[in-house]
């Protein structure tokens, strides 16, 4: 049976957007996703995200499977895509905010009346238990900690903003051969559940470039987990402040880490791409 399907993008990040209100397990399965996902024998995407029944008092909840088939806590390009479907598949328009159940957690998306989405990302998790990492004792956070990946020593800080992050600080983000140790940071042993991994340019205090390689999907033109997560990096190493533009490949993200709540707030566009079954 065909099954219907919107293609989203959040800065280049693409997903396949299927509507499974009607159920509570996804529609396709890990293989299926892959298949989907292939970008010369199938759509073409990052990876598939299902706006499934709510949970505990959520309007929805969101499953997401990479391009590789593995599944991720969470999402924050793909969960501003939803919040867009979602709000198509209600023919809501205006100003709405979506309580949604992920595997990281309760994700609060905002549809703004400029179009762009504002997502309360939580608080970030610091400590290596929750990462998680062996870098370091359990109940330490991983702050400027020597890791060794292809024959080089990085400094690296790691984050966990409902999936985890290993943050690496460096003069040139395009001088860094993504291609090639990318997923060597991904797999390296210490990070016993893998890791995305960014690599972060310091252009000014309130403005930092990055480039990101994605667990299970390689890289990505952007990540807002990842941008959230670099920007609480860049605070715990005093490179940068609580209000920040981050520069992905495919644009721009408006992050914020309230002092107040201590809560990330991620500022972003998603766009619809085309619709289709298949």
């Amino acid at each position: 049976m065909a099954i219907a399907f919107t293609k989203y993008h959040g800065l280049g990040n693409d997903f396949i957007l299927i509507d499974n209100r009607a159920a509570t397990e996804p529609r396709l399965t890990p293989e299926d996703a892959v298949q989907w996902c292939d970008r010369h024998f199938g759509i073409g995407a990052d990876g598939v995200i299902f706006a499934l029944p709510g949970q505990n008092g959520t309007d929805y909840t969101m499953r997401i499977f990479n391009n590789d088939g593995s599944e991720p806590e969470m999402c924050g390009n793909g969960i501003r895509c939803l919040a867009k479907f979602i709000a198509e598949l209600e023919g809501i328009t205006e100003p709405h905010a979506y309580k949604i159940h992920t595997l990281g957690g309760l994700i609060t998306p905002k549809l703004e009346a400029d179009g762009l989405i504002t997502v309360d990302m939580g608080e970030p998790r610091l400590l290596a238990a929750d990462i998680p990492t062996t870098l370091t004792a359990p109940t330490e956070k991983v702050v400027n900690q020597s890791l060794e990946v292809a024959g080089t020593t990085w400094q690296v800080t790691c984050v966990n903003m409902g999936n985890p992050h290993c943050i690496t600080f460096v003069d040139d983000v395009a001088a860094i051969p993504l291609e090639t140790i990318g997923s060597q940071f991904e797999c390296h042993p210490v990070f016993p559940k893998k890791i995305n991994t960014e690599f972060i340019q310091v252009v000014r205090s309130d403005y930092l470039k990055m480039r990101v390689w994605e667990r299970g999907a390689g890289i990505t033109l952007a990540c807002g987990t990842g941008a959230c997560a670099s920007m609480v990096a860049g605070v715990l190493n005093g490179k940068c402040g609580r209000h920040v533009t981050v520069e992905l490949p495919g644009g721009l993200l408006q992050i914020e880490w309230s002092e107040a709540d201590n809560r990330l707030y991620m500022t972003g566009p998603a766009e619809k791409a085309f619709t289709g079954t298949r």
